[in-house]
């Protein structure tokens, strides 16, 4: 008989951050399997069984997970922020289409959480108070034309953009690129947030206009969430301080 398969996520890092539900999937579970820093995140009990993983090794590890959940585990998937942003539940579901027909048998249940992009825009205000979308700039599993594209796409639709994966050792140029091809459609004032470890002990949190935005105020810690030529940016005590889409845009807008 096939076990169960619970996804949670832990959340952008604050453990108030963690759902409930989440956490009873965790307390229900005897098997973990995740990216070892988002299972540190867990106090496991001396029963529950940790299997750590790489975190570019995603869809071996839902294999892994799918193969003992068929053997009869109640096993748990762990990810960072909300399992089906960017993270496991796209992993274990294409492992599923892809995989034996046992596994199409098991008990799924993804649980939803809070993902970077909510907890940087709450620290800030409201820049996700109307039409948004969010962006990977990793380019591992899609190609960067693609990404280019679509951030083109999406600031001339008047979108607010979340990004996530902005830059790393392997990939130091992409956000530096994604903010050239933003000036060439956004203008210059648009606010654009660096949130850092959101809701962390080493949070930070900082606003710039894009014409100023530089890529070094990132690392892969950090979501950048980059207006529209709607939102605004409230200076309280002389310094910016809240960022909001308003919820009315008029017709015209673009």
């Amino acid at each position: 008989m096939s076990g169960r398969l619970s996804i949670i996520g832990t959340g952008p890092g604050n453990p108030e951050q963690m759902t409930p539900e989440a956490r009873a999937a965790a307390a229900n579970a005897a098997e973990f399997f995740g990216y070892g820093p988002y299972l540190d995140r867990l106090s496991l009990r001396a029963d529950q069984i940790r299997h750590a993983s790489d975190n570019r090794e995603e869809l071996d590890r839902a294999k892994a997970a799918l193969e003992r959940a068929v053997a009869g585990a109640n096993v748990c998937v762990v990810s960072g922020g909300d399992p089906g942003v960017f993270a496991m539940a796209a992993a274990v579901c294409e492992a599923i289409d892809n995989g034996p027909d046992a596994w199409r048998s098991v008990d799924l249940v993804v649980v939803p959480g809070i993902t970077a992009m909510l907890a940087v825009a709450a620290r800030i205000g409201a820049p996700l108070g109307h039409d948004f979308c969010a962006i990977s700039l990793s380019d591992n599993l899609k190609p960067w034309t693609i990404i280019e594209n679509r951030l083109r796409s999406v600031a001339r639709a008047g979108l607010v953009i979340a990004l996530y994966n902005p830059i790393s050792k392997a990939r130091p140029w992409q956000l530096g690129k994604a903010f050239e091809i933003l000036r060439e459609v956004l203008p210059a004032a648009t606010p654009v947030i660096f949130g850092r470890a959101a809701g962390r002990p080493d949070e930070r949190i900082a606003i710039a206009q894009l014409a100023e935005a530089e890529a070094a105020d990132a690392d892969m810690a950090t979501c950048v969430i980059i207006g529209s030529a709607e939102t605004r940016v409230i200076v309280r005590d002389g310094k910016p301080d809240l960022v909001y889409t308003p919820r009315f845009i008029k017709e015209e807008a673009r």
